[in-house]
């Protein structure tokens, strides 16, 4: 589901603002069964990350079964695990621009639906109802409904032309004419401390709607190789062509990050090309049973990642970030299949990661909601920090 502050388009917007209302504020505790156990960021934060690795510190800990962390504290870093933040939080002060710090320019160019062999475009005028015949998918009425996309480019000033560039895709970019200047001032500053390697950053509209039957569902909510596929095939080359730049062909060189449903599809990018992909950041995934059209091989959508396809699989080289508020949306639709629970999704996540010992961390956000703006504000620099470590800076 799409966070408040995101554009929906028309017959894909009534439903969502009502089940929002009604199921999004439900708080769930850092101390509710299924949550794994978190590491309250602030003084003494590191030596307990540390002893985790160790062997992980039981709930009877106090110092491990945190009601609240530090104001505008961070997890370290340079450590794995789950880590608890706010009730409260603290703009970054990379967020700024910084006075005699060299700023990358931002560029935009569009994409018509006309043009793709991926994604024609599609939308819905009413939301689905459950498939009587197998209640885990929805039969939903389309129509063709052609679009067009942004893709904003931010290019580092330090970028040296002909160099192979690292290089991060964020989803649910903005539109022509309103470029977010967030994240490239993040990046100025951190490039500049040497925080960060010199990246790219490629931020791509959605093609409109949300979820079941809209362009944006299709594209991000399938669990399927196919919208990495068209980032390869369509995207990337018309970055490359028009701002005579040469993109990595390296999965280490290569990051990306998404909120809610553009976190599904960021993971997805990496678990079905991690020969492309390596580094993933998500914002409240939307790692439950949202897919549609049904998909048998993995027919609970993307609960599928927690359920068996991470736990059933030999580890793969990704490196995930990821948050969850404690007010993360909670079964916001018809379904009703005990599969549509973002803060149970995002800690089965956390679980079945540790497990099978992948490089990640998981960030538990108190006195949240779905994508809440003032989390990103704060930890985005550290995510960013994180999920870049071990590529040269």
């Amino acid at each position: 589901m799409k966070s408040f502050g995101l554009t929906l388009t028309s017959g894909c917007v009534a439903h969502f603002i009502l089940t929002a209302t009604v199921y999004g504020a439900v708080t769930r505790l850092p101390t509710d069964p299924g949550t794994p156990v978190l590491i309250a960021v602030g003084p003494g934060a590191e030596q307990l990350a540390q002893a985790a690795l160790n062997g992980a510190p039981s709930r009877s800990d106090a110092a491990s079964n945190p009601t609240e962390a530090a104001s505008g504290a961070n997890p370290p870093p340079n450590f794995d695990g789950n880590f608890l933040i706010g009730p409260s939080y603290v703009p970054a002060p990379e967020l700024s621009m910084t006075a005699g710090v060299p700023q990358g320019k931002l560029e935009q160019f569009s994409m018509d639906s006309v043009d793709s062999k991926f994604y024609p475009g599609i939308a819905r005028k009413v939301f689905g109802t459950v498939d009587p015949n197998n209640p885990k998918t929805l039969i939903v009425e389309t129509h063709p409904a052609p679009y067009r996309r942004t893709v904003t480019v931010y290019i580092p000033s330090q970028y040296v032309p002909g160099a192979e560039a690292p290089f991060m895709v964020t989803h649910d970019g903005p539109g022509l004419g309103r470029p977010d200047t967030t994240l490239p001032h993040i990046l100025d500053n951190m490039i500049a401390q040497h925080r960060l390697p010199v990246i790219m950053v490629i931020m791509i509209a959605n093609g409109g709607g949300d979820a079941q039957g809209c362009e944006r569902g299709l594209e991000y909510d399938t669990m399927s190789g196919k919208y990495a596929e068209f980032i390869e095939a369509e995207v990337l080359p018309l970055v490359e062509t028009n701002y005579h730049v040469k993109l990595t062909k390296n999965p280490e060189g290569r990051a990306t990050m998404g909120n809610s449903s553009g976190g599904s599809a960021a993971l997805e990018m990496a678990w079905y090309h991690p020969e492309w992909y390596h580094r993933v950041i998500t914002y409240s995934g939307t790692y439950v049973n949202q897919q549609w059209p049904f998909n048998s091989e993995t027919p609970d959508g993307a609960w599928d990642f927690h359920e068996k396809l991470i736990p059933q699989s030999d580890p793969k080289p990704i490196r995930l970030w990821m948050e969850v508020g404690d007010r993360d949306l909670l079964n916001p639709n018809v379904m009703r299949d005990n599969m549509h629970d973002w803060v149970a999704a995002n800690n089965r996540m956390a679980t079945v990661l540790k497990a099978k010992g992948y490089h990640y961390q998981y960030v538990f956000a108190l006195n949240a909601g779905h994508v809440e703006g003032a989390v990103r504000n704060q930890t985005l620099p550290e995510a960013l920090e994180w999920v870049w470590q071990g590529y040269p800076k």
